[in-house]
């Protein structure tokens, strides 16, 4: 297989780490599956850096009357745990990896530093960025955007749990139509639900595409890596 893409960042959702368990992480099955996948985009030569999310520990927004910055601060250590578990699946199949913080945790990770974070990448290290912009308010899709266009990544790989962008529901509805490729002006102009309004417009500012696919192949990765369709591609036009 031959990559279409030299630098990419991908994004995980916590819950993918759960597996079945729909909370906590699945190590053994799931982490392990996702993570060999990840390997085999290193292994093509792909720089590799990861955004991964907390909602397999703790939702902020779904925080009740707690306040919003103090669960959003939750949020963020749930997403340091799951960068930590995919750095231990990686290195223990012999990848170089680094995990940087947007929250200083100088224990346990690399705070975040930009041109750090590059030369990891050009050495071949998976980068995996935790603590998403370290402010409340802001997703981890926005952490994302940003990260993908701080480090100039050619294109956002986001792993979900449907295969693509619909018009619908998919779950809810069985006519829900599945669209091959989107621009960011009609993403947003009919509500879609890819990503949120902060972060969709950064890609569509900085011209950062975004590959929304399913993770319940987590071969998937590779082959969005090489450019073979297995969701849907949002880019302006």
């Amino acid at each position: 297989m031959e990559p279409k893409y030299k630098r990419v960042l991908l994004k995980l959702s916590g819950e993918a780490l759960a597996g079945d368990g729909h909370v906590g992480i699945d190590y053994d099955n799931t982490v392990l599956s996702i993570c060999r996948s990840i390997k085999e985009c290193v292994d093509l030569g792909v720089e590799v850096a990861i955004v991964v999310g907390g909602g397999n520990f703790w939702r902020g927004r779904s925080s009740g009357s707690m306040d919003r910055t103090r669960a959003d601060h939750m949020g963020m250590l749930a997403t340091v745990i799951n960068a930590l578990a995919l750095c231990d699946a990686l290195e223990s199949m012999g990848v170089d990896v680094r995990v940087q913080t947007a929250i200083a945790m100088t224990s346990v990770a690399e705070p975040y530093i930009r041109n750090r974070a590059v030369r990891h990448l050009e050495k071949g290290r998976v980068v995996i960025f935790g603590c998403g912009v370290g402010s409340p308010f802001f997703s981890t899709d926005t952490a994302s955007s940003l990260r993908a266009a701080e480090i100039n990544a050619d294109i956002i790989l986001k792993a979900t749990l449907v295969d693509g962008v619909y018009d619908k529901d998919p779950h809810k509805y069985d006519d829900a139509v599945r669209y091959e490729e989107l621009s960011f002006s009609e993403m947003l102009a009919k509500d879609l639900a890819v990503m949120d309004l902060t972060a969709a417009t950064m890609c569509k500012d900085n011209h950062i595409p975004v590959m929304v696919f399913s993770l319940e192949d987590p071969h998937n990765i590779v082959r969005a890596v090489c450019g073979e369709d297995v969701g849907t591609i949002v880019k302006e036009a």
